[in-house]
């Protein structure tokens, strides 16, 4: 029988079970990504001892959960959720169980689980595998399969469907076919349909945030999904880019996709915006010929894509900082840097851009220049990239400097204005003159020279 390591504070920790007479099984993902060879970040442990039985043993527990038999156990610096063995009946709400029944047997609490590969068990004792429905087997032939019937799996939850594509993007693993098929009924559509849009959300980002998302994004496309919860998108389908200058190879929607696949997987947001960095492109599309030749125009399609990124994003619950932050950057991505930019025109697009933002605009470029081909790019054999690492070592250069990038980087204020007798509005103009006067020649922040520029200024005002 198989068996694997188990932590050290587990160890200990089932010390106390065993000494009250109790089993403990670490379960799910954490005994899944061991057997897939990685470090398991989260453990979720079940046992035979019910929840107030549990709290009776340890010093610190939290009834987290404690309606369906979960509490979370404060263990050795560690939070570990503690579930009491159970079987699952009816989910009117399509989330939750109507009835939670305590059993003995762990095999019986692991035919609750959705996947065959979350169906594991470990014991705490000695690191004994307990698999009752072939979820070992299943991760070596790299198989997502539901636990018994999916159809009923999935109507259980109707969320479990996209934790079945998630998986399948995050492990670079299959969907097995009949677990595949049962996601294309119109009855499972329809328990998708009532999922709670937070919880959709929450699961796209996690396949922003796989190795490669396309994998993903294409799954919730073949299935359907796309199109029921992401509307917005699918004009992007057969929205053709290439014309006779050979731009595109891809339609717009295969473009986002392999985008998403270019940018950095620490950073699911700027991801996000590569999905969606050209999703208004078919409601900008002009196609012209000219001297024979056929020309396709997306003329302000960043500005048509961000409005459309709003909306989804508004639609889906995201906070307004996050909107804020995809939007602002979709808006930017079409910036056409040159190397005869003077130092003033980039210290203009840092303010423009945001220096907190510049280098996650750069790596949107950058993705969308993975996207046009769907490979890596490398970063030296085009003009398009030389260019791009110019301008990022140029405003490094800048920003070493004591430039002023905002109001608040000049060398007298409104205190200093008012002592100069300006008074309301007039504050905030010359101001604003001083600051593009400092962005023009640095050199002149200082305060004597801003006063002096002041002092001319309030001449010509009276």
């Amino acid at each position: 029988m198989k068996k694997i390591k188990i932590p050290y504070e587990l160890q200990k920790l089932n010390e106390i079970f065993s000494q009250n007479g109790f089993e403990a099984y670490l379960v799910g993902g954490a005994v899944r990504d061991v057997l897939l060879g990685k470090e398991a970040s989260d453990w979720d442990v079940t046992t035979n001892a019910k929840p107030d039985q549990v709290m009776k043993i340890f010093n610190k527990v939290i009834p987290t959960g404690i309606d369906h038999g979960t509490v979370t156990v404060h263990f050795m610096k560690k939070e570990i959720e503690v579930t009491t063995f159970r079987t699952e009946s009816d989910y009117s709400d399509g989330r939750h169980p109507d009835k939670v029944e305590y059993t003995g047997k762990i095999e019986e609490d692991l035919g609750r689980r959705d996947f065959t590969m979350n169906a594991i068990a470990a014991s705490l004792f000695d690191g004994k595998i307990v698999d009752p429905y072939g979820g070992q087997a299943d991760i070596e032939k790299k198989i997502i399969r539901t636990v018994g019937n999916p159809l009923d799996r999935f109507m259980e939850d109707g969320l479990r469907p996209i934790r079945a594509i998630r998986f399948a993007s995050k492990l670079n693993f299959s969907i097995e076919k009949y677990t595949y098929l049962e996601i294309f009924e119109k009855e499972i559509h329809k328990k998708i349909q009532s999922v709670s849009v937070e919880r959709f959300r929450d699961e796209f980002m996690k396949i922003m945030s796989s190795p490669i998302p396309s994998v993903g994004l294409k799954l919730l496309e073949q299935t359907g999904l796309m199109a029921l919860l992401l509307p917005e998108v699918m004009d992007c389908r057969g929205c053709i880019q290439k014309d006779d200058r050979g731009y595109h190879q891809f339609d717009v929607m295969d473009h986002n996709i392999y985008a998403c696949d270019g940018a950095p997987i620490e950073k699911p947001f700027i991801r996000l915006a590569a999905f969606l960095h050209d999703v208004g492109k078919p409601a900008a599309k002009i196609q012209r010929t000219i001297d024979g030749l056929v020309i396709n125009n997306f003329y302000n399609h960043e500005f048509y894509s961000s409005e459309i990124t709003k909306k989804l994003m508004t639609r889906m619950k995201f906070s307004n900082a996050e909107i804020s932050y995809v939007t602002h950057l979709i808006q930017n991505h079409m910036f056409h840097y040159e190397s005869n930019w003077t130092d003033s025109a980039v210290r203009r697009f840092i303010i423009k851009i945001g220096k907190e933002n510049l280098n996650d605009l750069i790596d949107l470029r950058l993705a969308d220049m993975y996207g046009k081909y769907n490979q890596p790019v490398r970063l030296h054999d085009s003009q398009a990239c030389k260019l791009l690492i110019e301008l990022k070592d140029r405003v490094s250069a800048l920003l070493e400097q004591d430039n002023a990038l905002s109001l608040k980087d000049l060398k007298i204020n409104g205190n200093d204005l008012i002592l100069l007798g300006v008074k309301g509005r007039q504050i905030g103009i010359i101001l604003n003159d001083l600051f593009q006067t400092v962005i023009d020649d640095p050199k002149m922040n200082t305060k004597e020279k801003l006063l002096e520029i002041s002092k001319n200024l309030i001449e010509k005002i009276k």
